[in-house]
């Protein structure tokens, strides 16, 4: 099973919905990291269940505990591991899905792979086993944060926010949208009037039984040119990658992704304008990528998320046994996997760079040539 993710900052996670806890193994924290736990719990509350009217009920604080690898608030060099113990699992309300298959859900692609599967939560497929992940991306950022100080250089500053939902898009400036502004909405949409009828669109769907999706819109700031690697490294292929691991994700574009396809080279290339600081592009069509490799510019992707899988109303599925049947879904789950997607985006994105910093660091050591 594929739970390890990472190069030189590699994470394990570990746990399912419905055991004991879930959590997170990290090997190569640089030792003498500053290690904030209240950091950690901060982005774990931005992701916990419960959070308001538009999300899932279930009742979880979320409290992460450390068991290895930090010392006096500082990574001794040793694995970091975190862990977040299950508190609200009510195992007994997933009984009648024991033997049927959600529509468009994992069950049925487990069950053939693995010739079982967890009933209870979904076991791995559970969107709870992102709390390893955006535990291990709050020290992520504080290891981009240090080094950069160590530097002399800005950090890098990642601000991922609800784009749209279904129809509904937001109309957000990306030079200037603040992580403030995003968290002032349970949406988490920077845009007021789209995140009221987002809010609107996601209660009808719950009333209604049913679910929606809609996509994550991200920019990455104070990007050190490059990082990255040509070929099968390239800095967007290992965010993408990064991005169709999270649960609901079906589709990631960066810069000007599809709509690219529309324009003309002469339309679509970055012209390089001389500055102060070095050459810079006078437009990021590419997303601040350029042969895999970032080019100093701000990164901009985003992340499309399906509609949530298991929804109350009735659906034509099958049973274990292949009999035609019915099912209408019962228990708490998101009418909207978007607004708690949002610090799921920015974990990731976080562990990719703090990865490919480190990456890079060897390529520094000499002075360039020429």
């Amino acid at each position: 099973m594929g739970s390890v993710f990472g190069h030189l900052f590699r994470i394990s996670t570990f746990g399912e919905s419905h055991g004991g806890g879930v959590g997170v193994v990290i090997d190569g924290v640089p030792a003498r990291t500053r290690v904030d736990l209240d950091r950690i719990q901060h982005e774990l509350d931005r992701r916990r269940p419960g959070q308001s009217r538009l999300v899932t009920q279930r009742d979880e604080s979320d409290r992460v505990e450390a068991l290895s690898g930090i010392d006096d608030g500082h990574a001794t060099g040793a694995p970091i591991a975190l862990l977040v113990r299950n508190k609200d699992a009510r195992s007994g309300a997933y009984d009648h899905l024991r033997d049927v298959y959600r529509p468009s859900h994992a069950d049925f692609a487990y069950d053939q792979k693995y010739g079982h599967r967890t009933i209870a939560g979904g076991g791995r497929s559970s969107a709870r086993e992102t709390i390893g992940r955006v535990a291990a991306g709050a020290i992520a950022m504080a290891v981009l944060e240090q080094l950069a100080q160590t530097a002399g250089s800005a950090p890098v500053e990642i601000v991922s926010w609800v784009d749209s939902v279904r129809d509904i898009e937001a109309d957000v400036d990306t030079q200037i949208v603040a992580r403030e502004q995003i968290e002032a909405h349970p949406t988490r949409c920077p845009d007021v009037d789209a995140a009221a009828a987002m809010t609107t669109a996601i209660e009808n769907a719950r009333r209604n039984g049913n679910s929606l999706g809609g996509t994550v819109r991200a920019v990455v700031r104070n990007v050190p040119a490059g990082l990255g690697a040509p070929v099968f490294d390239r800095l967007e292929a290992d965010l993408a990658k990064a991005m169709l691991s999270l649960p609901a994700t079906k589709g990631f574009e960066v810069g000007s992704g599809f709509a690219g396809t529309r324009m003309t080279g002469l339309e679509h290339n970055d012209p390089f304008v001389p500055s102060e600081s070095g050459p810079i592009t006078a437009t990021n069509h590419s997303g601040g990528v350029q042969g895999g490799i970032s080019n100093g510019a701000d990164l901009l992707f985003r992340v499309a998320f399906k509609p949530t899988a298991t929804i109350s109303s009735a659906q034509d599925t099958v049973t274990v046994g292949g009999e035609a049947t019915t099912l209408a879904a019962k228990g708490r789950h998101d009418p909207c996997v978007l607004p708690r997607a949002v610090p799921m985006v920015d974990a990731m994105t976080a562990l990719v760079l703090v990865d490919h910093v480190l990456r890079q660091q060897p390529n520094e050591l000499l002075p360039a040539i020429g």
